[in-house]
């Protein structure tokens, strides 16, 4: 077995997907990153093979089932994956409507689009890392940003299910829950970010959650209390003070 391995990173173009595209390129990495943006995404490649990275690119949505479904299998039969992130994801405040769907497709339908297709591949090869980008606010059903609370505590669950159904297969499973990430996704709130945090230093987290198998990767520590507390409150309490939480903007 050699040290090369192989990365499929959704959402690449900018903020987390950009940072961890950077941290793990390197001589003997294959980098396939995905974005919607293909100048941005074409930068990030040609910034990770300056790096020493291989690197293909590909603009297809995450969103589009069959399309990019085969955009992953076409990557897969060349270079066997090794790590999938599946960090593609948009925000909003959208209580209902259009943009309450088009936020859950692409976190939810996206990470679903992403990984599916490879579960049997790496099943078969006893081998490989699927990782799925959920959030804080997949503790608990966020009333200034419900579809996006739903979409992640989804993807939580998907998550916390395919760890232990993997793991005999010899597939690993983590999930990650950052807090607030100075990224595109976060410039656009109105309101004060507590424990904000840059992209590049929640990157190294991942990345080292990753190294070390965790199923669960969440930063920053401070962030992680408070969610988990909230979470644990009674319906009632927890409703009285999420109600007063500022909302995120459609």
């Amino acid at each position: 077995m050699t040290n090369e391995r192989t990365l499929l990173i959704t959402g690449a173009s900018s903020g987390i997907g950009y940072a961890l595209a950077l941290a793990y390129a390197a001589r003997g990495t294959r980098l396939l990153l995905t974005g919607r943006d293909i100048s941005r995404l074409e930068r990030v490649a040609s910034d990770c093979r300056t790096r020493g990275a291989e690197v293909e690119i590909s603009t297809v949505p995450v969103t589009d089932k069959l399309a990019f479904g085969e955009v992953v299998e076409k990557w897969d039969d060349a270079y066997p994956i090794d790590i999938a992130i599946a960090n593609a994801g948009i925000s909003g405040g959208s209580a209902a409507g259009a943009g309450f769907y088009g936020i859950v497709q692409t976190n939810l339908d996206g990470t679903l689009h992403t990984v599916m297709p490879l579960i049997e591949r790496m099943k078969a090869r006893k081998a490989g890392h699927i990782v799925l980008m959920s959030s804080m606010a997949g503790w608990r059903g966020m009333p200034n940003a419900p579809a996006y609370s739903v979409s992640k505590m989804a993807v939580r669950a998907l998550g916390e299910a395919l760890r232990p159904l993997l793991a005999p297969e010899g597939v690993k499973v983590s999930v990650i829950f950052p807090g607030f990430i100075k990224t595109p996704l976060t410039e656009v709130n109105n309101f004060t970010m507590p424990f904000l945090m840059n992209a590049e230093k929640a990157a190294a987290c991942i990345k080292k959650g990753i190294d070390k198998n965790r199923a669960r990767i969440a930063f920053p520590l401070p962030m992680l209390i408070l969610s988990r507390l909230v979470a644990a409150l009674p319906l009632w309490l927890g409703d009285r003070l999420l109600a007063r939480a500022p909302k995120k903007p459609d």
